[in-house]
């Protein structure tokens, strides 16, 4: 059992106890029916025993008609005895649906007491419903199975024994055997169908973003990571439902065991039992026992433990579980304040002296693609002030995209903390993301639609003069031009990757979110237009982040950082020809 089942039952049990404790009247009502349904089962095999071995077989057809009309009178009862049964039942769940709902409404009255959602709370709704409803049936189902199998299977274990004791020496080896294994599966078969369901709820999540954000992966480039997420998330559902099949299978099996192999060890111990003396009409009547009674019964009571037993401990913990505490104000996190630079191995922790929020923060930052892989990135600390233009150099592969994914929230640290406008990144929900930063990526998005559609798809409320300046500032005119004007139609397929590229920095600059990412979003533009787009980029009021495609990015950057994959190191351009060799090679191969 599961630490949360411990809990569970732990919460459940004393009023559950109590509940009892005040319905001994009806318990007992209900106790005395089933007994009388216990006595039908027994009379009903006993009075085909006798129909044959003091009847028929005797050559005494009437008294076996008259053994055979008490089985008939016997199994006709079995209607009075049910309504006993449900009439008494009443009193058990009507009481535990009431208060349920006393229980969904305190809890609801509580939450809006202390401010919190009240009336709109719809979960409050949920319980007082659906879920209130639930518990009640399936209590009812519980108590109407496991008060059925005791009794029938008492009066026809009593039976069996009262025909003859060697009948429970065939029978009682596979039934008992059948039942233990099914108990063995109750436990790890209700956590398999918990993992499956928690893995059927995560890979729809996941469709459900993934598909609301369609436009945003495929101008991030951050699809082939949603499919690998997706992929893993089908691998868990998959080695869930494969689990929850196995002890599925098992269960079956047990049923079978249970359910059929008593009926077999029967037929193949008759020679057996008739060397013991057992009569044709005791046989008949363990038939009658097993077939009648206790077998159905027995399936019954496997089918209503596997399933409204897991329901109800879940329904009963929703409703009667502890109040949500509510969640505490975050408290105002210090601004950082002005300190020395400092540096430790294997990356360099750059601070900057401001009083303001930094716009982009990395906290010993390490990402490795697997348990055991090298770090693409190993404690990287980096701090970016407001409006400060970085660039991020080094050799192909060595994370430079890597780094944009995380200061973007696309893609989570497996150490570490990301910082922008002092807000951790990490799983924090598309909306607020977009708000905080905008990543462009080498391959430029660009959809079907206006001219000025694209343009402002980032920001819906900027005017045509807004547009116009913008496409200006990046030497777009030309292309909107011959393209036909803003309200123009744009055909994806026939611009250039360059052409995109622009349509795509201008999208970036017109949004207002404080931090721009470039990730080599520059790389098919000539060296001018390239310049001109980051003159223009720079001079926005915001932070930019540049993958620098060429070095000429890097001088025109207020800072750099150069990723070696031994040690990171920022600074600005002549800072770093003096102490990075790196940067140097990487400057030397520029000029040449």
């Amino acid at each position: 059992m599961t630490s949360a089942e411990a809990g569970t039952l732990r919460r459940l049990a004393p009023p559950a106890r109590r509940f009892l404790a005040h319905r001994k009247g009806v318990l007992v009502r209900l106790a005395l029916w089933s007994l009388a349904e216990s006595g039908q089962a027994f009379l009903v095999g006993h009075a085909v025993a006798r129909s044959v071995d003091e009847g028929f077989l005797a050559g005494d057809p009437r008294r076996g008609l008259l053994w055979l009309g008490i089985a008939l009178v016997a199994v006709l009862s079995g209607a009075r005895v049910v309504r006993g049964v449900f009439a008494q039942l009443a009193g058990v769940t009507e009481p535990l649906r009431d208060g349920l709902v006393r229980r969904a409404v305190d809890r609801s009255m509580a939450g809006a007491a202390r401010g919190g959602p009240g009336g709109t709370d719809r979960a409050a709704v949920s319980r007082l419903t659906n879920q209130v409803e639930i518990a009640r049936d399936s209590f009812a189902g519980l108590v109407l199975t496991l008060r059925s199998f005791v009794f029938t299977a008492a009066g026809a274990l009593l039976g069996l024994l009262s025909l003859h004791p060697a009948l429970l020496v065939v029978v009682l080896p596979p039934l008992a055997a059948g039942l233990a294994l099914f108990l063995v599966t109750l436990r790890p078969m209700a956590a398999a169908q918990r993992r499956a369901l928690a893995a059927d709820e995560a890979l729809g999540d996941h469709a459900a973003r993934a598909r609301a954000a369609l436009r945003d992966l495929a101008a991030c480039g951050t699809g082939p990571g949603v499919e690998r997420s997706g992929a893993d998330l089908v691998a868990d559902a998959a080695a869930a439902a494969r689990t929850l099949a196995g002890w599925a299978a098992v269960r079956t099996a047990a049923l079978g065991v249970a359910g059929h192999l008593p009926v077999l060890a029967l037929l193949v111990a008759v020679e057996w039992l008739r060397g013991h003396g057992v009569s044709v009409g005791a046989l008949l009547g363990a038939f009658t026992y097993l077939v009648q009674s206790l077998l159905p019964a027995l399936h019954t009571l496997m089918t209503a433990l596997g399933a409204a037993g897991s329901r109800l401990m879940v329904v009963l913990d929703r409703i009667l579980g502890p109040e949500p505490e509510p969640e505490p104000e975050p408290e105002p996190e210090p601004e950082p304040g002005p300190g020395p630079s400092t540096v430790s191995a294997p990356a360099a922790a750059f601070t900057v002296d401001t009083a303001a929020v930094p716009a982009l923060e990395l906290r010993a930052v390490t990402l490795s693609y697997g348990v055991r892989a090298e770090p693409v990135l190993d404690a990287l600390d980096l701090c970016v002030a407001p409006g400060e233009h970085l660039a991020v150099v080094g050799p192909s592969g060595i994370g430079k995209s890597t780094l944009t994914r995380l200061v973007a929230g696309t893609l989570a640290p497996s150490r570490g903390e990301v910082r922008v406008a002092g807000r951790p990144v990490t799983a924090r929900p598309a909306a607020e993301l977009a708000a905080l930063r905008v990543l462009v990526p080498q391959d430029a998005y660009v959809f079907s639609g206006t001219v000025g559609d694209n343009l402002a798809y980032l920001r819906t409320d900027a005017s045509r003069a807004e547009l116009d300046a913008a496409v200006r500032a990046f030497g777009l005119g030309p292309l909107v031009e011959r393209l036909g004007g803003l309200d123009a139609t744009v055909r994806p397929a026939e611009l250039s990757p360059g052409e995109r590229q622009l349509v795509a920095l201008v999208r970036a600059y017109l949004s207002p979110a404080p931090l721009l990412l470039l990730d080599e979003a520059t790389c098919h533009l000539d060296p001018a237009s390239e310049a001109r787009a980051e003159e223009a980029l720079a001079g926005r009021a915001g932070t930019l982040v540049v993958v620098a495609h060429r070095l000429s990015s890097a001088v025109r950057a207020d800072r750099t950082l150069v990723l070696d994959g031994v040690r990171a190191q920022c600074g600005t351009h002549a800072e770093l020809l003096g102490r990075s060799p790196l940067y140097r090679d990487l400057t030397g191969h520029w000029h040449s």
